[in-house]
C-alpha cells in the first residue's frame, strides 16, 4: 500500500511538472460550454477528474473487501475457539482412558500403533518389498 501511494505521489509530481512546463492558452469545448485556461489549469483538472472518477469506481470492491476480511476474522475466531474446545475435550477424554485403564489394572498397556500405508506393490507380491532387492 505504500508503494501505491509513493508511484501516485510521483506520479502527481511528475503531472504538475509537465503541466507547468505547457502554460500555452487554449480552449475547451464540451457541448454548448467553453472554456479557455492554461493548458496547466486543464490538465491539472483533467487529472484530478480522472483520480475522482477513478477512486469513485473502485471505492465499492475495496469495501466488499474490507467486509469480507472482517467476516473471515470472525469465523476464524469462532473456528479457533471450537478448536480450543476440542482439544480440552480430548484431554479430558484422555485423562478419563487413562483412569480407566487404571482402574482395571491394565496402566501399562501401551498404545496401539497402527501399521503403515501398505503399498501396491506389496498388496499384490503378499511380502515387503524394502527386503527384496529391486527387479530389472
Amino acid at each position: 500500500m505504500h508503494l501505491m501511494l509513493i508511484l501516485g505521489i510521483v506520479f502527481a509530481i511528475g503531472a504538475v511538472v509537465f503541466a507547468l512546463q505547457n502554460n500555452v492558452s487554449v480552449i475547451v469545448s464540451v457541448a454548448l460550454w467553453q472554456f479557455e485556461g492554461s493548458l496547466a489549469l486543464v490538465l491539472l483538472v483533467a487529472l484530478g477528474l480522472g483520480v475522482l472518477i477513478a477512486g469513485l469506481l473502485s471505492s465499492p470492491t475495496v469495501i466488499r473487501g474490507q467486509w469480507t476480511v472482517s467476516r473471515l476474522r470472525h469465523q476464524v475466531a469462532a473456528l479457533e475457539e471450537m478448536l480450543d474446545q476440542q482439544h480440552l475435550r480430548n484431554n479430558e477424554l484422555a485423562a478419563e482412558l487413562a483412569e480407566l485403564a487404571h482402574i482395571t489394572g491394565n496402566p501399562d498397556r501401551e498404545p496401539v500403533e497402527e501399521k503403515p500405508y501398505v503399498g501396491f506393490r506389496e498388496m499384490l507380491s503378499g511380502g515387503d518389498d524394502a527386503k527384496r532387492p529391486p527387479s530389472v
